[in-house]
C-alpha cells in the first residue's frame, strides 16, 4: 500500500510505500526533510537541519564497505535493481544492431547517470535505500536523458577547465586532446589527473547543491583536504568502476560460457558504480561540517 501526503513546505503530493512510515525522506521538488507519516493525508513533521555544523559522524568506512552490501539483499530495493539488470541487458544484448546500438547506448547511460545522480542525492540526506524508478511519459523520459548528460559533461568541463584552457594555449605547439596521451608526463597531465580527482566533490555539488555557483575552489577543496583519506576511497571506488567498464564487452554471438561472463562484467560495474555513488552521498553525509554550503 502506499502513503499519499503532501509536502510540509511546498504541498507537492508525495508517495512513499507503508513499509517506509517512520523513516526520513526528503521531497525531491523544494528538498524539505521530513519524517514519512504512518496513514495517507497526515501530515507529515519536518526535521529541521541543525543550526550550527559540529564534527563528523563516524562510521564512514562501515557505511561503505558493509552497510552499502545491505541494500543489495533488502526487498524494498528489488524493483530497482530488476530495473537496473534489464537495462544491463538491454544494452549488452543490443550492441550489435547496427540500427539502434547507438541511440540504445547512449539513452541507456543517460538513464543510468540520471540513477546515479539520485544515489548520491538521497544517499546524502540518510534515505538508505536505492532511488524509485520513474520513467514518465515520452517527453519527460526524453528529458531524464538528456538533463544526467548535460549535468556530468558541464561538471567534468568544470573541473576539467584549467586543462583545457592550457590545451587551447599550447595548440600552437601541436598538441592536441587526441596526441595529449602520447606527450611527454608535463603540466597538462598533471591538471587532468587533479581534475579527474576532483570530480566526485564536484558531482556531489551538483547532485546535492543543484546550483553551479558553488563550484569555488574554497567550497570544492575544503571538505577535500579536511577528510582526505575518506575523500580517497570514493575516488578509487569510481576509479575501480570506470576501469572495469573500459574493459567490459558487449554481446558478441561468441559462446555461453563467454556471453555469461561479459554479461558477469557489466554487472559488475553497475554494482560498483553503485556503491561508488553512494560512498559520495555518504562523504557529504558523515562530513557534512566541512562543507561551506
Amino acid at each position: 500500500m502506499t502513503i499519499q501526503f503532501f509536502c510540509p513546505n511546498c504541498n507537492e503530493i508525495i508517495g512513499f510505500p507503508d513499509k517506509q512510515a517512520g523513516k526520513r525522506a526528503r521531497c525531491t521538488s523544494c528538498g524539505q526533510l521530513f519524517i514519512i507519516p504512518s496513514e495517507s493525508n497526515k501530515k507529515p513533521k519536518k526535521v529541521e537541519p541543525p543550526k550550527e555544523k559540529g564534527q563528523p559522524i563516524p562510521g564512514f568506512y562501515r557505511a561503505v564497505f558493509v552497510d552499502n552490501w545491505k541494500l543489495f539483499f533488502e526487498s524494498e530495493n528489488v524493483t530497482s535493481l530488476v530495473f537496473v539488470i534489464a537495462v544491463v541487458c538491454f544494452k549488452f544484448f543490443t550492441a550489435g544492431s547496427p540500427c539502434c546500438a547507438f541511440v540504445t547506448h547512449y539513452a541507456i547511460w543517460g538513464w543510468l547517470l540520471g540513477f546515479y545522480l539520485n544515489i548520491i542525492y538521497e544517499t546524502a540526506f540518510e534515505i538508505d535505500k536505492l532511488p524509485e524508478i520513474y520513467l514518465g511519459t515520452s517527453i519527460t523520459f526524453m528529458w531524464y536523458i538528456i538533463k544526467p548528460f548535460f549535468l556530468f559533461f558541464c561538471t567534468m568541463a568544470v573541473v576539467q577547465l584549467p586543462f583545457i584552457i592550457v590545451l587551447v594555449l599550447r595548440k600552437d605547439e601541436g598538441i592536441t586532446f587526441e596526441n595529449v596521451r602520447q606527450a611527454e608526463f608535463g603540466l597538462l597531465h598533471v591538471l587532468f589527473i587533479l581534475g579527474l580527482l576532483l570530480f566526485p566533490i564536484a558531482i556531489l555539488t551538483t547532485a546535492i547543491g543543484k546550483d553551479f555557483t558553488l563550484f569555488r575552489p574554497d567550497y570544492l577543496l575544503r571538505p577535500v583536504f579536511k577528510a582526505f583519506l575518506p575523500y580517497l576511497v570514493t575516488v578509487l571506488l569510481l576509479i575501480a568502476a570506470a576501469l572495469l567498464e573500459t574493459r567490459t564487452t558487449q554481446y558478441t554471438g561468441s559462446g555461453l560460457l563467454r556471453t555469461a561472463g561479459h554479461l558477469a562484467m557489466n554487472f559488475a560495474v553497475q554494482l560498483i558504480a553503485i556503491i561508488a555513488m553512494r560512498s559520495i552521498g555518504l562523504f557529504y553525509r558523515h562530513y557534512n561540517c566541512h562543507f561551506k554550503w
